[in-house]
C-alpha cells in the first residue's frame, strides 16, 4: 500500500530511540498513522508537532503491517509555541481527533473543519475570535460520530465545551479520557480566563 497525501499532525509518540508513530488526518483517507525515523532529530522535531501540515508518503509492504512515513513540511504552527493559550486550543483538537477517529476512515467534513479551527487559532487577534469555533469543532465531531441528538449549536464557547464534555466522555472517548480531557481541562481554565 502507498498513500500520498496532505494531512494535519495530530498526535506524535515517541517509538524506539530516535523515531515515532506520527497519526495524521488527511481529507481522502482520515486518520493514518506512520512511523518516521528520525523523528526526535533536528530535522524533523520541528516538523512533526501537532497542528502542522504535511505532505505524506505512507508506505507499507505487508496488509496490518505499521507504515513508514516519510513527512515533508508544508505550513507550521510551531511560532504558536510560546502561546500557552493558542497551543492549549491546537493540543486539544488534535488530541481528540486522534483520540477518537478510527483509522483509514474519511471525515471530509472534520478534515476541513479542523483546518479552519488550526487557522483560526492561528491568525486571530485573541481567543475570543475562535473559541467559538473550537466548540463548533467539538460539537460536529459528536454529530459526525453519530451523536448529534444530543449534540449543542449554540451560545457561549465556554458553556457550550461543558455541555459536551459529558457527552465526549460518555460517548467517544472512554477509557482514553484521562490523557485527552487533561489537555481540554487545560484549554478550558486558560479560556475562562481569557473570554470571560
Amino acid at each position: 500500500m502507498h498513500i500520498s497525501a496532505t494531512a494535519i499532525i495530530c498526535s506524535v509518540r515517541s517509538h524506539g530511540e530516535t523515531g515515532a508513530i506520527v497519526r495524521a488526518f488527511s481529507a481522502d483517507d482520515g486518520l493514518l498513522a506512520g512511523y518516521v525515523q528520525g523523528a526526535r532529530g533536528r530535522n524533523l522535531r520541528p516538523v512533526l508537532i501537532p497542528g502542522n501540515v504535511i505532505k505524506g508518503e505512507w508506505r507499507v509492504r505487508t496488509p496490518g503491517q505499521l507504515a513508514t512515513l516519510v513527512a515533508e513540511p508544508l505550513h507550521s504552527r510551531a511560532h504558536l509555541l510560546s502561546e500557552p493559550l493558542a497551543i492549549a486550543a491546537i493540543d486539544w483538537v488534535t488530541a481528540l481527533t486522534a483520540a477518537t477517529l478510527p483509522e483509514a476512515h474519511p471525515y471530509p467534513r472534520l478534515h476541513s473543519a479542523l483546518d479552519g479551527v488550526l487557522s483560526a487559532i492561528e491568525l486571530a487577534p485573541a481567543a475570543r475570535v475562535w473559541a467559538g469555533a473550537v466548540a463548533q469543532y467539538e460539537t460536529l465531531l459528536l454529530a459526525e460520530l453519530g451523536y448529534a441528538e444530543d449534540s449543542v449549536r449554540d451560545g457561549a464557547p465556554v458553556a457550550m465545551m461543558a455541555q459536551n464534555r459529558e457527552r465526549l466522555v460518555a460517548h467517544v472517548l472512554g477509557e482514553r479520557r484521562t490523557d485527552v480531557m487533561a489537555a481540554r481541562e487545560r484549554l478550558v481554565d486558560r479560556l475562562k480566563r481569557a473570554v470571560a
